[in-house]
């Protein structure tokens, strides 16, 4: 099966997200990351609820939020309202990891973690039923156009692992770095969604690798 491909908008030309969003759809993307900041738990600020909303009636395209913030319980609800399919939050910052969880799909969402560099997977053993997504972060969140941190790869081994091991549905989104020179190392790690911002967005070529990504 095919990798999934959910460009960043972290990357994209702000003064015209709505035709970036359609353009990365015209060009095969399978979701729209969104990178929700708030410059508390990482440096920088980016958009919220109401940016989300103004979106949503222009794409069908599955919106998969991070929540990159200090108290992400305090915003499941305003974001499901905004319209996203999937909220992931930080495992660093949720003092009640079940309670979160639960709370995002009993509100109709997907549920996911998301996992810094230096944090190790082992912290999901009690959660894995709840999760439909682990993100397995590849560089250190708040910025993008990072370089990918390659000792990420065990731990994104791992996740594969103990999804197949309970026979779980759940996806493996690695982001930070993502592009063509990393890309074939973290599918074969076993990711099954690849986010990328500046390879897709920046670059001349960029659009090009949305279907190159789903050939490897």
């Amino acid at each position: 099966m095919a990798v999934k491909v959910a460009p960043s908008l972290l990357s994209a030309d702000f003064s015209r997200l709505r035709d970036e969003v359609k353009r990365v759809e015209e060009n095969g993307a399978d979701w729209i990351h969104l990178d929700i900041m708030d410059g508390h738990f990482v440096p920088s600020i980016t958009i919220g609820p109401v940016v989300v909303k103004s979106l949503r009636p222009h794409t069908e395209m599955f919106m998969d939020a991070h929540l990159m913030v200090s108290e992400p319980e305090k915003h499941i609800e305003e974001f499901a309202k905004a319209g996203v399919n999937l909220l992931t939050i930080q495992v660093e910052v949720v003092d009640h990891l079940d309670r979160a969880l639960r709370k995002i799909k009993d509100l109709g969402l997907k549920a996911g973690v998301a996992l810094n560099p230096a944090t190790p997977a082992s912290l999901l053993e009690y959660v894995w039923p709840l999760l439909d997504l682990v993100l397995v972060m590849s560089v250190n969140p708040g910025a993008g156009g990072q370089a990918f941190i390659p000792e990420v790869l065990p731990k994104i081994s791992y996740c594969a692992e103990q999804i197949r091991i309970r026979g779980l549905p759940t996806e493996i989104e690695v982001d930070g770095g993502v592009n063509r020179e990393t890309a074939h190392a973290i599918i074969k790690a076993g990711a099954t969604v690849l986010v990328a911002g500046s390879a897709i967005f920046s670059a001349e070529d960029g659009m090009q690798l949305i279907s190159e990504f789903k050939k490897i």
